[in-house]
């Protein structure tokens, strides 16, 4: 797939998206929050060693440009300027989240047919769900994931065109 990011959508989710990437960060991370209809949400490195350094490293809210519609990518988050690594694609119309936030810093443009196919079997987390625990990804990283959720998708690589 390939993201389109617009800087003027975000500036500092936008600024870090381009610095995480340069970095490797999302390299084999593995999409460990599909839910259909809703998003798909990746962003933790799958070594805890390299994703601890980043838990606390929190950028400032961005004021909403754009609406979370089908395609656009943005930041999850708890509390207000929390946003950290955690990205999550819109699988359609969640306008929902624009009153909570959650400001789209880039869409996918090419590849939305290979979002769609991003294994949704596992579900949610707890205490919702039976999906991937996000402090058990934190703690033990890609070990955890491929050993409990073999099935899940991942970034293989991801790259900065210009």
């Amino acid at each position: 797939m390939v993201i389109e990011v617009h800087r003027d959508w975000s500036p500092h989710g936008a600024d870090r998206f381009y610095n995480l990437v340069r970095a490797g960060y999302y390299d084999e991370a593995r999409f460990f929050r599909v839910m259909q209809g809703r998003w798909a949400q990746a962003g933790i490195n799958g070594d805890p060693k390299i994703s601890n350094v980043w838990r606390e490293r929190t950028i400032p809210d961005d004021s909403r440009r754009e609406s979370n519609v089908r395609g656009t990518i943005a930041y999850a988050f708890a509390v207000p300027n929390g946003r950290t690594t955690q990205v999550f694609i819109n699988y359609g119309d969640n306008a929902s989240l624009d009153s909570q936030g959650f400001a789209p810093f880039g869409k996918v443009i090419t590849g939305m047919n290979v979002v769609e196919k991003l294994y949704a079997g596992y579900g949610d987390g707890p205490p919702s769900g039976k999906g991937p625990a996000q402090n058990l990804i934190q703690s033990q990283g890609n070990a955890y994931l491929e050993k409990d959720f073999p099935k899940l998708d991942f970034v293989k690589k991801a790259t900065i065109e210009q």
